[in-house]
């Protein structure tokens, strides 16, 4: 008789916790280390060439990232195995320079993250890579783009911004039949709730700053590979001298324990939250995937297991003063950068400034929410207060 196969919520409790990385206590220990001891020239020698859970140099890592990235591979079945980086555009750029090369021809979602076109706009371009940039809701019609210098189609759904969620099995299947990597940045529904491998992608990004951190003290990025691109990964991401400190990497360790949880609660709320926001008169249009008018709704419906806290909304008169004079009045909402912590947020955002192929549709102005753990009833009543006093400015 064997142990049935491990659901999400256990992988999370238990992942990255085995003998060799924790010993007897719960949480494997901070191991800080930049020289590591051998006994003998001939043992020195044998640890070469680095890998994973072995010792060699404290820039290859030690049992506190190894864990880490046990735990986060575990999350997607077919992976081959996860590198850890300092940041979540650190992760992209990685993930981008494994699989391109001079000449290749990238596309690249107009609803990417603005610091993803910055990356694509400059460095890769700089560095010889042509990036052209296409409509998310595509589809299976991106085959009509590729030319035979595509090399990579980079998604992100739900988009930055304006939230449209991509048809991901539909691209993937066009991108195999061509030989074409995908990659995905899957931060805002985690593997929790789009197993990105799944869907057919090939290298799936985590900015583990937001949700698997959950407490906005840590920087933090991942990248998840199929066994084809693995290699390649490792090999950038140490000759580019990527490394993650030990302390970094045991607070995401010890915020992935509850990313279940605390996806559930975001999720509830926002949902909540977002229904509320669609009926007041203050509002024009609310963008969460998890309502039927958003772009791309029938995809989420199709391919994801819950939504996260993170969505937009555009209000229906005013401009710039009456928008921050909406976000200025919230007591609730910190404003400011970055998402996926226990605190809510409200930011305002002007997506038309970063797109290339693709108009924003939506008159007035708009703000993005992430919805934290708050008591949503608080965060209702703020938010009224707010529309009121916008209301009244306009």
């Amino acid at each position: 008789m064997t142990a049935e196969p491990k659901r999400t919520d256990t992988k999370l409790v238990s992942g990255g916790r085995g003998k060799g990385y924790a010993g007897r206590v719960v949480n494997p220990p901070v191991w800080r280390a930049s020289t590591i001891l051998f006994d003998t020239v001939a043992e020195l020698r044998a640890a070469h060439a680095p890998e994973d859970g072995r010792f060699y140099y404290g820039r290859y890592g030690t049992p506190t990232q190894w864990s880490l990235a046990e735990a986060l591979t575990d999350l997607e079945p077919g992976a081959a195995g996860t590198r850890l980086f300092p940041s979540g555009v650190a992760a992209i750029s990685v993930a981008l320079m494994a699989v391109l090369r001079p000449g290749d021809e990238l596309l690249m979602v107009d609803s990417a993250y603005a610091p993803t076109r910055t990356f694509c706009d400059g460095f890769l371009k700089r560095f010889g890579v042509t990036t052209r940039y296409y409509d998310p809701l595509i589809g299976a019609g991106i085959k009509d783009l590729l030319t035979e210098k595509t090399r990579a189609i980079f998604l992100e759904s739900p988009g930055s911004l304006t939230f449209e969620v991509q048809d991901v099995p539909a691209i993937c299947s066009v991108a195999r039949a061509r030989g074409i990597v995908t990659l995905l940045d899957n931060t805002w529904a985690t593997p929790i709730f789009f197993p990105a491998m799944a869907a057919g992608i090939d290298i799936s990004i985590l900015a583990c700053t937001k949700y698997v951190v959950g407490h906005s003290d840590v920087m933090l990025g991942s990248v998840t590979t199929t066994d084809q691109h693995w290699r390649a990964l490792c090999d950038t991401s140490r000759t580019l001298g990527q490394h993650v400190s030990p302390d970094d990497a045991y607070l995401a360790a010890r915020g992935l324990r509850t990313l279940g949880v605390r996806l559930g609660q975001h999720q509830a709320s926002a949902l909540r939250i977002a229904q509320w926001l669609k009926d007041q008169p203050q509002v024009a249009k609310v963008l969460h995937p998890a309502l039927v008018d958003c772009p791309g709704h029938e995809h989420w419906v199709r391919d994801f297991k819950g939504a996260s806290g993170l969505f937009s909304f555009v209000l229906r008169r005013g401009g710039e003063a009456e928008r921050a004079r909406f976000v200025d009045q919230l007591k609730h909402f910190g404003i400011g950068y970055s998402w996926g912590g226990f605190e809510s947020l409200a930011l305002p955002v002007d997506p038309h400034r970063f797109r290339s192929v693709t108009e924003r549709t939506e008159e007035g102005p708009m703000v993005r929410l992430h919805i934290g753990l708050e008591d949503p009833d608080d965060l209702i009543a703020d938010l009224a207060y707010g529309l009121s006093a916008c209301e009244e400015a306009a």
